[in-house]
């Protein structure tokens, strides 16, 4: 039962959007000019709606926000954002954001051995024992949602046979920690130029990618009026409709002509629905739709994402961490791997900071945050979380069930 002093979805929404304006009116105000040098807006647009859901006012897993922002404007903002896709820049980026991503994904694998191992030797009971409620069983969702996805969790789930009660448990784990550690990132991407000379990284790549989408803007944005931005809406959506009866209709095939690639997620409806939007966008970037990046589309994609970032804050909830605090620490010990494994590739190859985050947010968030993570960089450089996201769905429930294997044998 709904027990949230706000149970109205269009109330919920309208505060959602109250605190999107306030944060960007702020943002854009001299007088907290030093505190946004410090604090990226970005981060406030997630975290002030946590504070909804924790204090009560707003029950984030009753609301329905997250579902229509995930199914309805997620699709449309990546094919928005795809549409200024200039694939040969990206391409020149180089083979360092592949490596910082697949880093991402072994830092996962056996991150979540070594936490399991570490908290066993304070907690003995967390290993020896099996059955559904068995900690390493609930541990293999987060593997599988932390490199794919909430597919890839659902296929762990019915892979390991997972009971309801430590399913419950690491689904907490998962959100607030992988929302604190996006949060750690947001920070980052706020200091990422002093963090990157400090390294000594090579941005040039990235700059490039950002000085040409500057110029393009420079030499081609136009004041959009009402038709331009009916169009991008049109495009926008009805693209996310053609990925809906894609979705629809291919899940169930799959389901019956391939049961065993349910290990896979390739019966889930929604990694149906990213991918298929994810290729619509692709192909559209090269068509005439291209041109609507001149009069707003990936603002508007942008204006999308900003909600559904609203609604993924508004499942966290940080008083959480203190009712079951052990699956928190053996979580954070996780992410901590996760994190160490990164920074260390990171400065291994002088990767850019950038290459770092997104690689690590398509791992973790996949395409809800890791687009997220990528436009606070740049706007022009979101597409290159979109194409690691997708690759994150894709090699997921392998890696995952890696992972399990490896708890499975140290567990039992």
């Amino acid at each position: 039962m709904n027990t949230a002093l706000v149970t109205n979805d269009a109330v919920v929404l309208g505060l959602l959007a109250t605190i999107l304006g306030g944060v960007f009116y702020a943002n854009n105000h001299p007088a907290f000019k030093k505190f946004f040098t410090y604090v990226p807006a970005l981060l406030l647009c997630y975290f002030i709606p946590s504070l909804l859901n924790t204090f009560g006012i707003v029950d984030g897993d009753a609301s329905k926000i997250y579902h229509v922002a995930s199914r309805y404007l997620l699709p449309a903002c990546l094919v928005l954002l795809l549409l200024n896709l200039d694939l040969k820049a990206i391409l020149n980026l180089g083979p360092k954001a592949g490596v910082m991503f697949l880093t991402g994904t072994i830092g996962i694998v056996i991150g979540g051995p070594i936490a399991l191992l570490i908290m066993s030797a304070i907690f003995p009971e967390m290993i020896g024992v099996d059955g559904p409620n068995a900690i390493w069983r609930g541990m293999t969702t987060v593997a599988g949602s932390w490199i794919g996805g909430g597919a890839n969790q659902a296929a762990m789930k019915e892979i390991y046979e997972v009971g309801g009660d430590i399913f419950s448990s690491m689904v907490t784990v998962d959100i607030v920690v992988a929302n604190l550690w996006m949060a750690v990132l947001l920070v980052m991407a706020g200091r990422a130029k002093q963090i990157d000379d400090a390294s000594g990284a090579d941005t040039s790549a990235i700059d490039a990618l950002r000085i040409k989408a500057e110029a393009y803007h420079a030499a081609n944005d136009k004041m959009p009026v009402v038709k331009d931005l009916m169009y991008i809406v049109a495009v926008g959506f009805a693209a996310t409709g053609v990925g809906h009866v894609i979705a629809d209709n291919l899940t169930p095939y799959m389901i019956e002509n391939f049961p065993t690639l349910g290990d896979y997620s390739l019966h889930s409806k929604f990694f149906w629905l990213v991918i298929s939007c994810t290729i619509i966008g692709f192909i559209l970037s090269f068509t005439r739709a291209r041109q609507l990046e001149s009069v707003g589309a990936s603002k508007v994609g942008t204006a999308y994402l900003y909600i559904l970032i609203a609604s993924i804050g508004l499942h966290m909830d940080v008083s959480k961490i203190v009712e079951s605090p052990k699956f928190f620490i053996l979580g954070g010990i996780w992410m901590l791997v996760h994190a160490s494994l990164m920074l260390g590739m990171a400065k291994l190859i002088k990767a850019p900071l950038f290459f770092m985050a997104v690689g690590s947010q398509a791992n973790v968030g996949g395409a809800a945050s890791a687009p997220v993570v990528a436009s606070a960089f740049h706007p022009a450089l979101a597409p290159v979380g979109v194409l690691l996201a997708v690759c994150g769905y894709l090699l997921g429930t392998i890696a995952a069930v890696l992972c399990g294997t490896i708890l499975m044998r140290i567990a039992v």
